[in-house]
């Protein structure tokens, strides 16, 4: 059993003042392996104030300094990955292959593409008109961050902060607060000022509220539901901060019957069913011509058949269990809810996979001739469910893949390059990938509508987190004459 009673403010661990102690479960035996102590508005208070004075100095740290501090950072994450693999299989239940190569792994990736885009960026410069641009820190930044993907999205926010000279405070997801604070450990050993990184376990009721109303505060940065969203952004309006947010989605794969089939549709089974389903941008919506609509159900149920549900402690390729009973429930309700709306089950269905009859294990399922104003069609439901949906030409498809009031990302299989970059550019999405191609670490992440606003990662990602100043240049009105001698 592991027992997390500690914040990590101001350098060091410290004890929470009051706060209820919450069970940290493991999703594939439901059994407790831990638990973690929930922090209070008073924490919070305390970790603010703490990323306040650091701020002084911190944010006047010259741009080599702040490099050293991420790639002693990207080397502190990478001799951990085995920690945190381990970690996140434990806590969240993603198979321990995916948890250590993809989900742990991200860490050190995205810390080389951050010292990339902070060597690159201009923090100071002249405008053609003359005046000078200068590109500040933003201030203390509230970071809230969700359980499918903890240090992926730990690491999009804190990163882009530590580079241009912000300090934060985290509260990373309290069902998965191992891998949280192995990656405080990392900033710690890292050797990063006492104060610019603060973490506060807790909850959004407590923690996260108290961030976002406070005053001290200067950005917030959420990544979650829809809902939870709009909550944070209400509570930061009466101080004017800014709002970062990387919401749902419900993303449209687009299949053209010129696509390699053979290889593309078993890819986009899998690609939807990667973390059992539970990622925001996951292609559950998939759109497929009428001309080899019946070939691409074929395959799509074959795949889904194959498609292994195992323990997450073993290596493999395999997917686990959903990450806690509200979840498993709620994919239960909606693969019954693709039923009564009269969509064809042609794979999987309610209930746990054979031999599973412990853990939040649910079967791979994929619904056809799904409609588009279907709930299975227009909610997420973060799960590996896949609803399958004709359509008749081109046009249609852009229509129903925009037809969403989600904008996260959208995928597209064909083999015409003049087709791929004509639809690309029609999708209502911040991310596109095309035959199987995704896009790269330092490449902008964020969606449109109610996907959310503001971007992650690279360079886009640091703007966030920089305000603009603009001034007369100094050298010319020294030039000019417009000072008076010493």
């Amino acid at each position: 059993m592991t027992t997390l009673d500690s914040h990590y403010i101001d350098g060091k661990w410290v004890s929470g003042e009051g706060g209820e102690i919450f069970p940290i479960l493991n999703p594939a035996t439901e059994a407790q392996i831990g638990t973690v102590r929930m922090g209070t508005s008073a924490d919070v208070h305390r970790a603010v104030a703490a990323a306040n004075r650091a701020f002084a100095s911190y944010s006047q740290t010259p741009k080599s300094e702040r490099l050293g501090y991420l790639r002693a950072l990207q080397k502190a994450l990478e001799d951990r990955i085995q920690d945190m693999g381990q970690a996140i299989s434990q806590e969240m239940g993603a198979p321990i292959t995916l948890a250590r190569n993809a989900q742990a792994g991200c860490g050190p990736r995205h810390a080389a593409a951050y010292i990339s885009a902070l060597d690159a960026l201009e923090e100071e410069y002249v405008l053609p008109n003359g005046d000078t641009i200068i590109k500040d820190p933003i201030g203390v930044c509230g970071l809230i961050t969700p359980w499918n993907w903890p240090i992926n999205q730990i690491a999009q926010k804190v990163m882009p902060a530590l580079a241009v000279g912000a300090t934060c405070v985290l509260k990373p997801s309290e069902h998965t607060p191992l891998s949280a604070a192995i990656f405080a450990e990392c900033v710690h050993e890292a050797g990063l000022p006492a104060g610019v990184f603060n973490l506060v376990f807790g909850n959004g009721v407590g923690v996260g509220s108290a961030l976002s109303r406070h005053p001290d505060i200067a950005m917030m940065s959420f990544t979650g539901s829809t809902r939870a969203g709009a909550m944070v952004a209400r509570d930061s309006a009466e101080t004017v901060k800014r709002v970062a947010l990387e919401l749902g989605g419900k993303s449209a794969n687009l299949v053209f019957a010129d696509a390699d089939l053979e290889t593309c549709i078993p890819a986009s089974v899998q690609r939807c069913f990667l973390n059992t389903g539970q990622g925001c941008n996951a292609p559950t919506r998939m759109l497929v011509e009428r001309a080899c609509y019946d070939q691409v159900l074929e395959i799509a149920r074959k795949t889904t058949e194959a498609q292994r549900v195992d323990d997450p402690a073993k290596e493999g390729s395999h997917i686990g269990p959903l990450f806690d009973k509200m979840q498993y429930d709620r994919v239960q309700a909606m693969i019954q809810l693709g039923l009564d709306e009269d969509a064809r089950l042609l794979a999987g269905g309610p209930g746990r996979p054979d031999g599973l009859d412990r853990g939040w294990f649910v079967r791979p399922t994929v619904f056809a001739d799904v409609t588009n104003d279907m709930r299975i069609a227009r909610e997420e439901i973060f799960g590996p469910v896949l609803s399958i949906i004709p359509f008749e030409t081109e046009e249609d498809a852009i229509r129903l893949a925009n037809d969403s009031d989600y904008g996260l990302a959208a995928y597209l299989q064909t083999g015409s390059a003049s087709r791929a970059e004509r639809v690309a550019r029609q999708l209502r999405a911040g991310v596109v990938a095309i035959n199987g191609q995704g896009v790269s670490y330092g490449s902008p992440f964020g969606g449109y509508k109610h996907s959310g606003n503001g971007r992650e990662g690279g360079v886009f990602g640091i703007e966030e987190y920089l305000e603009v100043k603009v001034m007369p240049s100094i050298d010319a009105m020294a030039k000019a004459g417009r000072f008076a001698a010493a």
